[in-house]
């Protein structure tokens, strides 16, 4: 009869699985998500190239910083989305003309 004195609880949160509040890795993982999701898709326009590269660039290094301080699994799964999502815009975007291609003259 273990298993009438456990508690059912069906409330399944969407950030943390231990059950605490992570407020610090959230804010990162979300910010690595959103930057993650913007630099692969002005990845594609080759005029975005400036967008795509810097939002890439912050969203390698909030991830990297997320993953360094993340606590739960799907913290680190959703950072890894966004990690790879910065790092295809980064490079996309490096590959157009980069962080500062036709802003700096020479």
């Amino acid at each position: 009869m273990a298993q009438a004195m456990r508690s059912n609880s069906s409330v399944v949160s969407l950030f943390a699985t231990d059950g605490k509040p992570h407020p610090l890795q959230d804010a990162f993982m979300a910010v690595t998500v959103v930057l993650g999701a913007l630099a692969f898709i002005t990845a594609f326009f080759h005029n975005l190239h400036l967008l795509s590269s810097w939002a890439g660039l912050v969203g390698i290094l909030t991830g990297a910083y997320g993953q360094f301080i993340s606590e739960t699994t799907r913290e680190r799964f959703l950072l890894i989305l966004g990690l790879g999502a910065s790092a295809v815009g980064f490079f996309l975007g490096m590959a157009h003309g980069g962080l500062f291609g036709g802003v700096v003259g020479g």
